[in-house]
C-alpha cells in the first residue's frame, strides 16, 4: 500500500533510493575517532552522537536533506546479522512500496517499519550479506 502523504501529482514518486542518509563503521573507540575528527576536521557531534552533513535538495531548494555520520563501538549488535564493519542508511521515498517490491524479489527483510518523528526506518540485507538502513524522512 503506497503512502498517499508521499504522492504528488506529477512528480517522480517511485518507490527507490533518493540519497545516502548516514554512513556508520565500527571503531575501537568512537569517543576518541569522533574527537579526533573534531579536533582535526572540525566536525561537531550533535545531540544524537553522530555528526550531520546537511545539503539542500536540488530539485526543492527549501528542503533540507542531512546525512548522519557516525562510529559504533567495533562488534556493536546494530549491525547484526552482517558481519560487515559499514552500514549504510539510504534516504528513500515511498517506503511502503518500496518493501512490497523488495519482497517481491525475495530481499531479506530484518525487522517491521518503526516510525520516529524524524521518519521511518527498517532493515534489510544485501545479495553481499551487509545490513542497510532505509530511512523515508518526514
Amino acid at each position: 500500500m503506497e503512502d498517499s502523504k508521499n504522492l504528488t501529482p506529477g512528480a517522480d514518486n517511485a518507490p527507490k533510493v533518493t540519497g545516502i542518509g548516514g554512513i556508520f563503521f565500527f571503531s575501537d573507540n568512537p569517543k576518541e575517532t569522533k574527537d579526533w575528527y573534531a579536533k582535526n576536521l572540525g566536525v561537531e557531534v550533535n545531540a544524537w552522537g553522530s555528526v550531520s552533513f546537511d545539503s539542500r535538495n536540488i530539485n526543492n531548494p527549501d528542503e533540507v536533506e542531512t546525512l548522519q555520520w557516525s562510529p559504533f563501538k567495533k562488534g556493536d549488535e546494530y549491525f547484526s546479522p552482517s558481519k560487515k564493519e559499514f552500514m549504510i542508511n539510504y534516504r528513500v521515498q515511498n517506503l511502503e512500496a518500496l518493501l512490497e517490491k523488495l519482497k517481491e524479489n525475495g530481499v531479506t527483510i530484518l525487522d517491521e517499519v518503526a516510525t520516529y518523528d524524524f521518519g521511518k526506518f527498517v532493515h534489510i540485507m544485501d545479495a553481499e550479506g551487509n545490513k542497510i538502513e532505509l530511512w523515508e524522512p518526514k
